[in-house]
């Protein structure tokens, strides 16, 4: 099955065909930075990270550019708010976004340009669509007239009688249509600004996009990324501006990721229901967040609430559970002398033989089928239960089993390169785990080790009644002890 993604521009999935053969060009639209993110950036980071990884993991030469847009009018608000300038709050957030971001995973774009950079390639497509017409002067801004471009609003299928209905150009409105938008903005005092044809000013919103796409991708490019919120205007205006200026087709597939639902609420900071990734990682993993955003398919609404991800920490552990025993078996038996043949396996080797067999075509399957990363993991897990089940029944390892599980964890390992997974040793990602739960529920992982240790010695003086009272102690603070030939281990229920 070849790669197959669903255009937002025709409303279908399409194979990917990309321009120049062996390669892909993806511009994503980045954050402005005048705050901390928040989780809709999250799963916008994640969505495209998983995209990016995979068309590497396919074999193309992928040119991946995500943008800042340090230059806005939410930037300069802060600064003025904090008596400073633009350029200390963009810096400031950018650092921020670049920090969220590594905790979550995200491998690095090919560039990150800043919109700044750009003013002269701005200002040349700004001269381009003046013209020949697209665009206009009106008191040192410049705007685009919707109404020169035929194809405006095919992105999103809206119709622009319909949005002109019950709008309308006030009296002394610099814009000739209520749909037009800026390009350029002259300068208010106190603002920051740059010398251009129209006099001192800033670029607007949409044209920083199309100037750096075009600079490191060309005029046509293959893949075009956002969340669902930029469909329009910012995409909508994207192509007009961008094909008016060029004469040719600017982006051949769109994707868009879905919404980030709070408790099947919208979010949004007027409902008080915004959460920053910094708010969301003091108690949870960075991990479990990107496992729980790769549980929905990118272009679904995924709801985020404590429930959703305390559901992802636990199928996250189950697979994380699973390595680490792969990883200690295989750490304690000596490798294999001669044979390297599956023959001798037990009906549950043989299952597992078939599904790691399996294993990489239907993961591949899942992927090519739009990215359904959700379809991926439920490959995953499907071979990570056959596994538990063929440790579970496992004694002395032999050296055609030895063969299975050292294919199971490359494999695993493999698939987590690809989501972005399973970068942390699982041993000690599992101690973390279980650290960070001991301390929601206020007790320290060295306190339950040293009633632990209280306990081992009151057994082994016979002292019953003090062992089975601090079982039940820790029992009662949520702590389930486990005692094996090994040893006693802990758990948080």
């Amino acid at each position: 099955m070849a790669l197959r993604v669903y255009n937002t521009l025709t409303g279908e999935k399409e194979l990917f065909v990309p321009l120049i053969p062996g390669k892909a060009g993806m511009y994503v639209c980045g954050v402005t930075v005048y705050d901390y993110c928040h989780i809709g950036h999250a799963r916008a980071g994640v969505v495209f990270d998983i995209i990016f990884r995979y068309l590497k993991y396919a074999g193309y030469d992928v040119t991946y550019v995500r943008n800042y847009t340090d230059i806005d009018d939410k930037i300069i608000n802060r600064a003025n708010q904090e008596g400073t300038d633009y350029r200390t709050i963009a810096d400031r957030y950018i650092q921020a976004f670049d920090e969220d971001m590594a905790r979550l995973g995200l491998a690095k774009p090919t560039v990150e340009p800043k919109a700044t950079d750009h003013i002269g390639g701005i200002i040349a497509i700004i001269e381009a669509l003046i013209a020949k017409g697209h665009a206009y002067v009106s008191d040192g801004d410049v705007y685009y007239a919707v109404e020169t471009f035929p194809d405006y609003l095919k992105l999103s299928g809206r119709n622009l009688e319909d949005m002109q209905a019950g709008a309308r150009v006030e009296v002394g409105d610099k814009k000739r249509h209520p749909m037009d938008f800026a390009l350029w903005k002259g300068s208010k005092p106190g603002e920051p600004w740059w010398q251009s044809p129209w006099g001192e000013g800033r670029p607007g919103w949409h044209i920083e996009c199309s100037a750096m796409s075009m600079e490191f991708l060309g005029k046509t490019f293959d893949i075009h990324g956002g969340g669902k919120d930029l469909v329009f205007p910012h995409h909508e205006n994207e192509i007009a501006q961008s094909e008016a200026a060029n004469g040719c087709q600017f982006v051949r597939y769109w994707l868009h990721n879905g919404f980030v639902n709070i408790n099947a609420e919208k979010m949004s900071k007027s409902l008080g229901n915004f959460f920053t990734i910094r708010e969301v990682l003091k108690q949870y993993d960075p991990e479990t967040l990107r496992f729980f955003i790769l549980s929905a398919h990118y272009r679904s609404p995924i709801d985020f609430s404590d429930q959703n991800l305390e559901e992802a920490q636990s199928g996250l552990e189950r697979i994380y559970a699973c390595l680490a025993a792969l990883d200690d078996l295989l750490s304690h038996e000596q490798p294999p002398s001669g044979s390297n043949s599956f023959g001798g396996l037990s009906p549950v080797g043989l299952e597992l033989q078939e599904r790691l067999n399996q294993f990489l075509p239907r993961f591949v399957e899942a992927m090519d089928d739009d990215f359904n990363a959700a379809q991926a993991l439920g490959v995953l897990f499907e071979t990570v239960r056959c596994a538990n089940r063929f440790l579970a029944e496992s004694g002395e390892v032999t050296p055609p089993s030895r063969l299975l599980l050292v294919q199971a964890r490359e494999l695993f390992s493999e698939a987590g390169g690809v989501l972005g997974l399973f970068a942390t040793a699982p041993a000690l990602w599992l101690e973390q785990i279980k650290a960070g739960k001991a301390c929601r529920i206020d007790i320290l992982p060295e306190e339950i080790e040293g009633l632990i240790a209280e306990r081992v010695e009151a057994r082994r003086a016979k002292n019953f009644k003090r062992g089975d009272e601090i079982r039940d102690l820790l029992l009662a603070k949520g702590i389930q002890l486990l005692d094996s030939p090994q040893g006693t281990t802990w758990n948080v229920k």
